[in-house]
């Protein structure tokens, strides 16, 4: 009996990358299998995390007990090319994920950087976890980009900011992806300074970027996360339960999508049931 894979892929976007983990829990309360993972800046932290130990509460702890204090403490100041070093951050991240690599992930994982050399996308899928992660959360001018052979890797997020056709090429026959570049024009603003025309031309170039990434992808989920800036990661449940919102909207349309599915496995009956 056959049944579909399905692949998640988690988009970029700073704090607003918390609303993954909403994502995450909803499609286990409905008993959705995630057969494979891509992510992209802070989706692949997240999920980064989940596919080290399938514990997607791990993750909601960590964004709920975040303080100022734990942000200062990862702040170690650069000379060159960042204002970060990243090594704290790094380290963070190995504690969090227990310095596991690729091969021992309990859910196949893809991440993807940016070669700042040449604008390339990197998939990263294989050596450490933990170093991956760094590579692919570091925003320009904020961290210090990675070296690694003749690239230099800085946030995917530039790249692919929602790596829905990695997922696919992983194996996956659904994909569904998560967009956070979705909701930046869900209000509008009055007021057009300097800083906001130029916050607001970067917003469209990533709005573009990541509506094209997500054309092909079976399931798209858009959380209501526009007005929460990339760096606002304190009191992250707001933005867990915005991804958890817009999950349960595609929850209709997910079930249609596996009831065409000719094999019907356990695992999918409650889901396909549910009402």
């Amino acid at each position: 009996m056959k049944y579909p894979k399905i692949g998640l892929a988690l988009g970029s976007g700073g704090a607003r990358g918390l609303a993954h983990i909403g994502v995450i829990k909803v499609l286990e309360e409905n008993n959705i299998p995630i057969d494979f993972i891509a992510g992209s800046s802070m989706g692949a932290m997240v999920g980064g995390f989940y596919a080290a130990n399938k514990d997607i509460n791990q993750a909601e702890n960590l964004a709920s007990e975040a303080n100022l204090k734990l942000i200062l403490s990862l702040i170690d100041p650069s000379l060159r090319q960042g204002m970060l070093g990243g090594k704290k951050v790094n380290n963070f991240i190995e504690n969090q994920v227990g310095g596991v690599s690729f091969k021992d992930l309990k859910i196949p994982l893809s991440i993807v950087a940016t070669n700042l050399k040449n604008g390339d996308s990197v998939v990263i899928n294989k050596g450490n976890l933990a170093a991956a992660i760094r590579a692919s959360i570091s925003i320009p001018i904020v961290f210090k980009p990675i070296a690694q052979e003749d690239k230099l890797l800085v946030d995917g997020g530039l790249s692919l900011p929602v790596p829905a056709d990695i997922v696919k090429k992983m194996g996956a026959d659904v994909v569904i992806a998560v967009n956070l570049d979705a909701d930046y024009f869900s209000s509008e603003s009055k007021k057009f300074g300097f800083y906001k025309i130029a916050e607001n031309s970067i917003n469209l170039l990533r709005h573009h970027l990541a509506y094209s990434n997500i054309k092909d992808a079976d399931i798209v989920i858009n959380p209501r996360v526009g007005r929460i800036h990339w760096n606002k990661f304190l009191g992250g449940q707001e933005i867990i339960a915005a991804g958890e919102a817009a999950t349960r909207e595609v929850l209709p349309q997910l079930r249609g999508l596996l009831q065409k599915d000719q094999g019907g496995l356990k695992k999918y009956l409650k889901f396909l049931r549910a009402k």
